[in-house]
């Protein structure tokens, strides 16, 4: 396994509108999480929502309840027969975050790979610590595998940011359960230590979207012991064992506080056995996923790894079949 990187622009930014906004940052950050409270940053992410174009037409959006504590799921359909099923996750530090956080994105990603999407309203820190949103993300996974999986297609599950570190557990959790697994995880610059200890949380963790101080914060909120940071029921870099894991797709970004975590996230599943593609994009900060609207570039690498997310449900699908020959 290796990281494929490609040659940035002079400036180290992957355009001009990337570059605009790390410079709008660096004037005006604005006031941190931590000043500002759950309440007030939800609030301020609910307003870029909705400043935003609403994403592309799919052919069917609804709403389910879900599991023993009906948890909320958007499923997104594109097509009649699709080709898989892909759990969802979004992120916001366990704090921000929800169903239309997150809706574009779904919508691309179900329209780009036609797989079903089922995008999940997890429980939010502080009101709800860890473990909560671990075992929603473990209801959701069950549940598609029950009542969505309907001809044998591929389960993947897939997050990005806090989101991404969910799928990983929920992936944990269910090899040291008995499964169901998934056929694949996505993991979209996760979180995987959350001591906060790589080299580019220092780095990167000011000046470049967000803050090693804002990450601190949510961490705080979903895991208020310190002590238990390390433990590997909430930093899946951490686990005793990442074998029998299932083949993951893991994408971090250069300039992102997170990167040298998601990094190791990659070595140590190929390490285990695990079939894993991984690249570090180059020129990008931290969200890149949900900043279609603001650079081609992002909107190009977030095409980039849909289309991977394809190629990991074609790949399970021929397995599948293999084995059922």
């Amino acid at each position: 396994m290796g990281i494929t990187e490609q040659p940035l622009p002079p400036e180290g930014l992957a355009d001009a509108a990337l570059a605009a906004f790390v410079e709008a940052v660096r004037r005006d950050a604005g006031p941190t999480a931590r000043e500002s409270g759950a309440e007030a940053v939800r609030a301020a992410q609910r307003l870029r929502v909705r400043s935003r174009p609403i994403g592309p037409e799919v052919a069917e959006v609804g709403e389910v309840a879900v599991g023993r504590r009906g948890l909320p799921v958007r499923r997104y359909r594109s097509a009649p027969d699709p080709r898989g099923v892909v759990v969802f996750l979004h992120g916001g530090m366990w704090t921000i975050g929800d169903l239309d956080s997150h809706d574009r994105l779904c919508r691309r990603l179900a329209l780009a790979t036609g797989a079903v999407v089922a995008a999940v309203d997890y429980r939010r820190a502080p009101e709800h610590p860890a473990p909560a949103a671990v075992d929603d993300a473990v209801d959701a996974v069950r549940w598609a595998a029950a009542e969505q999986v309907r001809g044998g297609e591929p389960l993947i599950v897939m997050g990005d940011s806090a989101g991404g570190h969910l799928a990983a557990l929920a992936c944990l959790r269910l090899r040291d359960e008995g499964g169901p697994l998934p056929q694949g995880q996505v993991l979209a610059y996760p979180n995987t230590d959350l001591t906060l200890s790589h080299p580019s949380v220092r780095e990167k963790g000011a000046g470049w979207g967000l803050s090693a101080d804002d990450l601190a914060w949510g961490v705080e909120g979903w895991v208020p012991d310190p002590a238990l940071r390390a433990d590997p029921s909430v930093s899946p870099l951490h686990a005793a064992d990442h074998s029998g894991l299932p083949p993951a797709v893991v994408v971090t970004a250069e300039h992102d506080p997170l990167r040298d975590e998601g990094d190791a996230y990659a070595a140590v599943l190929a390490a285990a056995g695990v079939p894993v593609l991984h690249r570090r994009e180059p020129g990008v900060v931290h969200g890149f996923l949900t900043m279609d609207t603001l650079s081609p570039a992002a909107a190009a690498l977030g095409d980039r790894l849909f289309a991977d997310v394809t190629g990991l449900i074609a790949g399970a699908s021929a397995a599948g079949a293999d084995a059922g020959a």
